[in-house]
């Protein structure tokens, strides 16, 4: 995108205690948290679960836009496997315990990523994500570390039976080193450093650094991703 007059790429964070850690999958299940879309892969995620014969937990929810999609694919998919739960849109609350008490997140998306928020908010977890090699997420996760990156729903369905293979704890530890609000405002305060350094009159160095300080510190608190990305 060369009219975006790219400086450089700042990655999402989260407060590192929006989402807490949870060190056993209490649930034994799947999970899916979106948006019903055709670029989400909804059907894919449903595929998988069947396939792996484990059930699985859909929320996510339905935009106008793809109410068709819902009632035409999804839904007759979601009515035909028992091993599958569509539970609706949730709030963070409930995210926490879907996300923490999953055995492994699903991520079949279908389009080129710009970033999956859901993601990280799985690894805050320290629940391990299956995703497909597509835009940002091979960026994101670790393969074999924080999840497993997939090409297909065969490979998919292998990977739902290695996640016992993957340590939580250091999925967490990933979350922390890499997708943390306090990395991400320090990221901005580093390229705003490097844009000061060429245009030292227009930017102080000083002040920039005291906003960005200043800024983690109020984002902390206030950063409440929407409930389904």
């Amino acid at each position: 995108m060369p009219q975006a007059n790219w400086i450089g790429t700042v990655y999402h964070g989260l407060p590192r205690d929006l989402l807490p850690f949870q060190p056993k999958a209490k649930g034994g299940y799947l999970a899916f948290l979106g948006r019903i879309s055709p670029e989400k892969g909804p059907n894919r995620a449903i595929e998988i679960a069947a396939r792996a014969a484990m059930p699985l937990k859909i929320a996510a929810k339905v935009d106008r836009v793809d109410q068709a999609y819902w009632e035409e694919i999804i839904r007759p998919m979601v009515d035909a496997h028992r091993n599958v739960e569509f539970i609706g849109e949730i709030g963070d609350q409930d995210k926490a315990k879907l996300l923490g008490d999953a055995a492994a997140l699903l991520f079949p998306v279908d389009w080129p990523e710009p970033f999956g928020l859901v993601l990280i908010e799985a690894m805050a977890c320290g629940t391990p994500v299956i995703a497909f090699r597509r835009g940002s997420v091979a960026e994101v996760l670790e393969d074999g570390t924080s999840g497993f990156i997939v090409d297909t729903i065969e490979d998919a369905v292998t990977a739902v039976r290695r996640i016992g293979s993957l340590d939580r704890a250091k999925i967490r530890a990933d979350f922390e080193q890499h997708f943390t609000v306090e990395r991400m405002a320090r990221d901005y305060l580093d390229i705003y450093q490097q844009r000061t350094a060429t245009k030292p009159n227009r930017f102080p160095a000083f002040k920039v650094r005291d906003r960005v300080q200043s800024l983690a510190a109020d984002l902390t608190p206030a950063i409440v991703p929407p409930a389904n990305g």
